[in-house]
């Protein structure tokens, strides 16, 4: 009984640190593409940072504040005696809603902004070239607010291209993560402030990567609100996106979380811990 109350726990912090990672982010993006808000990506990128931190903060005594598929399977991989793999198809689900969530609210607040904004520029709602306006929930590569949305722009990055810089994201976003929550890393600033440091390293790399693929790094945050968008009208280009392209923000970080795990343990020595019961 009390394993169960454990985990519901747990579950309700990773919906509601996802809510709140996503809603920060999204929202960001929804008030720099609609409003012009934001200037330029390096505050929208502050913005997602301060986003991931107080997210953390808010759900860390709960579940430990994952809030990403891509962390929990390199911790379910590699810290086993931390997160038991009984645990990941249920965080996995917590933390995809609280990403629906997030976008739906989103949809909300900027609904009529969006229309606008539609209505302005002549994009018809799941047509070639909407991207413009469904790049506020899901993620598209290049970015469309740099580079447009059409055949010229896609020959930039291939979808292979765009799954590697999505991987390589993850990949040092899981490493800084598995740094400097190791106990046996004495450089490591004190717990209670590795929240903002994660913060700082998401905001860092979404200034490097988001004019490539804007810079997703957890597959929640782009497939919870990319569901949004295709259940009010983006259809196709939310799912599966222009050249078939949404797995690119599945298949890239689920790959370069537990990547960037192995490089640290193999960094630093750590040895793989014994697993517990769940």
């Amino acid at each position: 009984m009390r394993k169960r109350s454990l985990l519901r726990r747990a579950l309700v912090g990773e919906l509601i640190g996802t809510y709140l990672l996503v809603l920060f982010g999204t929202g960001a993006v929804a008030a720099a593409v609609l409003t012009g808000a934001q200037v330029g990506l390096w505050q929208v990128a502050v913005v997602w940072g301060v986003g991931v931190t107080l997210a953390i903060y808010a759900s860390a005594a709960m579940s430990g504040a994952h809030l990403n598929p891509a962390v929990s399977l390199a911790f379910a991989l590699l810290r086993p005696g931390e997160f038991p793999s009984q645990r990941l198809a249920p965080y996995v689900a917590a933390q995809l809603l609280g990403a629906v969530l997030a976008g739906a609210t989103v949809a909300l607040a900027f609904g009529p902004f969006l229309i606008r904004f539609e209505a302005s520029k002549g994009i018809s709602r799941g047509a070639a070239g909407s991207e413009l306006s469904a790049m506020v929930f899901g993620e598209y590569f290049p970015n469309p607010a740099l580079f447009g949305a059409d055949a010229a722009a896609r020959a930039l990055v291939s979808p292979w291209q765009a799954a590697g810089i999505e991987a390589l994201g993850t990949a040092v976003l899981v490493f800084v993560i598995f740094a400097l929550t190791d106990p046996a890393n004495t450089a490591a600033p004190r717990p209670d402030l590795a929240p903002f440091f994660i913060g700082f390293t998401v905001a860092a790399l979404i200034s490097l990567f988001a004019p490539i693929t804007q810079a997703g790094w957890n597959p929640a945050r782009d497939f919870g609100p990319r569901l949004v968008a295709y259940a009010l009208g983006w259809g196709a280009i939310a799912i599966p996106g222009p050249e078939s392209g949404f797995w690119v923000y599945i298949v890239g970080p689920l790959l370069g979380g537990p990547a960037g795990g192995v490089l640290w343990q193999l960094a630093s020595g750590t040895d793989r811990q014994p697993a517990r019961e769940a």
